[in-house]
């Protein structure tokens, strides 16, 4: 699920690595470009409206943080059925053809429902039951803030365990190469060059918008706001972080947005950590692989201009 926390509200483009593929997004369109098992390229491209067009509440701080992360899971999933059903064989053998209705919406709903109840799992309840035990048998740890850095420590370290075990797996690392491919074309767009290959690969692949460097601020600002909840109790601890969750979301989404725009601030120093987390998350791509970001990028412009948009790849 990190990729599909790569979108903004006012960004230019974003997007998110898919099975073979870019997916690319535009403020108002999005494209997707997935590379078959024949070397043909293929793409799926439509109108995207903002969530704060659809919904006005989503137009201030912290809210749209909570509609930009809704709206970005949803096209995240479409996205990455389009991929499934282009990169992978089908059962008798023929390579597949990128249509949409080649694999049942319904077969991604359960997948995206274990993916939200193993992060709660992972993310909410085993870290804090660790910190509990641990209260139990150090006393130093009874204290609120001290209680909620190792709940925090134990959080972090959960991440990067799972993030460097899934790294190692042939497909994963495939899709990580194609992040960094993602992240390299963007660069080279925001950068007002001609986006080319050789431009791109010129870049790195951290970028400071990054679902993993989101993921590594929502779980740092989880520390001093959970401080601040005076529950005792494991289970009114365990509610108090879930109900919390769609605040920190929007918070941390504002301070990602913050650091992005001012790269020299203190506050884009303190994300600096995230950038470190996509030395895992992130692979140096190959040409071809740069190539599928740049034809997914081309496709979600040349969408957005025919609505009227103004963006243009130089």
């Amino acid at each position: 699920m990190l990729p599909i926390l790569e979108s903004g509200e006012e960004t230019l483009v974003g997007g998110q690595a898919v099975l073979e593929g870019v997916m690319m997004r535009a403020p108002h369109s999005y494209c997707v470009a997935v590379r078959k098992p024949d070397g043909e390229m293929v793409t799926e491209q439509l109108p995207l409206a903002r969530m704060s067009e659809k919904y006005k509440i989503f137009k201030y701080p912290v809210f749209r943080g909570v509609g930009t992360l809704c709206q970005a899971m949803m096209l995240g999933a479409k996205a990455l059925k389009f991929s499934a059903g282009a990169a992978l064989p089908d059962p008798s053998g023929t390579p597949g053809d990128g249509k949409k209705e080649e694999i049942p919406g319904w077969a991604f709903v359960g997948p995206l429902l274990f993916s939200l109840a193993f992060f709660l799992f992972a993310y909410k309840f085993v870290p804090l039951y660790l910190a509990t035990q641990l209260e139990k048998v150090y006393p130093v740890v009874s204290g609120r803030f001290v209680f909620n850095t190792v709940d925090g420590v134990i959080r972090l370290g959960i991440l990067l365990g799972l993030l460097y075990t899934i790294s190692r797996l042939k497909d994963i690392r495939r899709t990580f190469e194609y992040h960094g491919a993602e992240h390299k074309v963007v660069f080279n767009f925001e950068a007002k060059e001609p986006v080319t290959v050789a431009n791109a690969q010129r870049y790195t692949t951290f970028h400071p918008r990054c679902g993993t460097s989101f993921l590594f601020v929502l779980f740092f600002l989880a520390i001093p706001v959970y401080a601040l909840i005076p529950f005792d109790g494991f289970v009114a601890k365990l509610l108090s972080r879930i109900v919390m969750l769609p605040f920190l979301v929007g918070l941390s989404y504002e301070l990602i947005r913050f650091a992005a725009r001012r790269r020299g601030s203190l506050l884009a120093w303190l994300t600096a950590p995230g950038l470190w987390m996509q030395r895992i998350t992130t692979k140096p791509p190959s040409d071809d692989q740069t190539a599928v970001a740049i034809h997914a990028l081309e496709g979600a412009m040349a969408l957005e201009q025919s609505q009227g948009g103004q963006l243009v790849i130089a």
